[in-house]
């Protein structure tokens, strides 16, 4: 399994920006497919944007699709979530995840996770 790192996360107001960095420890994005994740209080977690290991293919859950964009720095060892247009029903907490998939928005496809962390819009 892989080590990953999320940051970024903290409050916002509703309209504005954020962008989430997860870090992982060697190779982990040039050879992970990667993805983000969250789970809202209550509900179940559910997918927000992948990217495959080459880079070649993006996807997007359907309630952040022209808000929200993945992208990926090698040489850092890095994912970002780049968080455009926030909306309350936004808030989360956020999971950076590294796998293997046939799909990007498959949540079992994924063998790790990181902690977390917190997105808090107001309205």
């Amino acid at each position: 399994q892989e080590q990953l790192v999320e940051s970024g996360g903290g409050f916002a107001q509703a309209g504005s920006s954020l962008r989430l960095t997860c870090a992982g420890t060697g190779r982990t994005v040039l050879s992970h497919d990667m993805a983000w994740f969250r789970q809202a209080p209550g509900k179940e977690r559910e997918f927000v944007a992948g990217i495959d290991w080459t880079a070649g293919k993006k996807d997007y859950g359907d309630s952040v699709k022209g808000r929200f964009t993945i992208s990926r720095d090698g040489a850092k060892d890095s994912v970002y979530l780049q968080m455009d247009h926030l909306r309350p029903e936004d808030t989360a907490v956020y999971y950076c995840a590294a796998g293997w998939t046939e799909s990007l928005e498959v949540e079992s496809s994924y063998n790790s996770w990181g902690q977390g962390t917190q997105v808090t819009v107001s309205s």
